[in-house]
């Protein structure tokens, strides 16, 4: 049987009412904050499964949108999200949807809209105020923004993880977790390295810059 943390049950200081509905939602759109760039021109929130149904009472809303403005669980302006928002000239719209049946029954995927493209993240609340993200614009990931991460995309080649995890050795960085997923259709990997410590700048862009990455991205919480 499997053991719970206080954390796990009693789920983290918040603005409520529900830690899978409010918390979970807010950490969720927050870490997207800062996955794609700020200079979006509009986000829009698609919610699925009982996200799409129970985002009005529940406060889901609101707290995608403190979120997104970069608020923590348990503050206070969350309350107030509509108004900020609007003193901010955020473009944003929430739209109820179906993902599919593959994604967690609290799902949202949040799209920003630039001037000439678009990105998403795909997250999930899976209860407790935990969250883990799964896709970054297509790209399938799995992780929880706990810990410093590096994401990677390249045509799968040998002595990439092993380049990786050398550079962060030799400069003294232990990975906490490291997981690879490769798309057998277009002979691409994704690899997800997660870090018990942050990085210092010149390391991020030399691991950043290398040219055998397609893209390449280094997020902190």
């Amino acid at each position: 049987m499997k053991e719970y943390s206080a954390f796990e049950i009693l789920g983290p200081i918040m603005v409520g009412p529900s830690s899978s509905h409010t918390a979970g939602a807010c950490k969720i759109a927050k870490l997207a904050g800062k996955i794609c760039p700020s200079n979006y021109q509009k986000v829009i929130f698609y919610l699925h499964g009982s996200f799409a149904m129970t985002y009005k009472g529940h406060g889901t809303d609101r707290a995608l949108l403190g979120g997104i403005m970069g608020f923590d669980t348990d503050d206070d302006r969350i309350r107030k999200s509509f108004e900020i928002a609007e003193e901010r000239n955020l473009n944003y719209e929430f739209v109820p949807t179906d993902l599919g049946g593959d994604f967690h029954p609290n799902t949202v995927k949040i799209s920003f809209t630039y001037e000439d493209h678009e990105e998403y993240v795909i997250g999930s609340s899976i209860g407790g105020g935990n969250m883990i993200i799964v896709d970054i614009s297509g790209i399938d990931v799995e992780f929880d923004g706990t810990n410093p991460t590096l994401l990677f995309r390249y045509n799968e080649q040998k002595g990439i993880i092993s380049e990786v995890s050398s550079l962060l050795y030799k400069n003294d960085f232990n990975i906490e977790s490291i997981n690879t997923i490769k798309d057998d259709l277009l002979n691409i990997v994704t690899l997800t390295v997660e870090l018990d410590e942050r990085l210092p700048e010149n390391l991020v862009n030399q691991l950043l810059e290398n040219k055998k990455f397609l893209t390449a991205k280094y997020l902190e919480v």
